[in-house]
């Protein structure tokens, strides 16, 4: 299986892919000399990780029938600073609501993700070290 996508240059640093039918725009920050029409790319990449991983506990947890009432994937990155700048590190945290929310599953769930089945995330780790951590606050 390959992947494909063609990004084309629309007007000063704005950028334009078709990426499944949906229109994913890329640009600077104004004081970056851009448009502020879209996200830069790097964080595209910690947006990446964190719906990668997240679609898997999420699977996860409906064939393990645990219902979560809230679910939120925040990830946290160190960048150099010099050029090319680039991501030191990673850690995502994994924050589930609920009431009564078995925590040996949730931590589970997590695990399978970040160790088998998250295929941004081992990209990830080929570069750089990357951590985890599961909250569970009680709703």
């Amino acid at each position: 299986m390959t992947h494909s996508i063609k990004t084309i240059w629309k007007d000063n640093n704005i950028f334009e892919t078709d990426v499944d039918g949906h229109n994913v725009v890329i640009d600077l920050a104004e004081d970056a000399g851009g448009n502020d029409a879209g996200p830069r790319p790097k964080k595209l990449l910690l947006v990446a990780a964190a719906g990668c991983t997240g679609l898997d506990v999420v699977e996860i947890l409906k064939k393990m029938r645990i219902d979560i009432k809230g679910f939120n994937v925040q990830i946290e990155s160190g960048m150099t600073d010099e050029y090319p700048k680039q991501y030191t590190d990673l850690k995502v945290v994994y924050e589930f609501e609920g009431k009564d929310l078995p925590k040996d599953k949730l931590e589970r769930a997590c695990q399978l993700s970040f160790d088998k089945y998250c295929g941004v995330l081992a990209m990830y780790k080929k570069a750089v070290p990357v951590s985890y951590e599961v909250k569970i606050t009680d709703v």
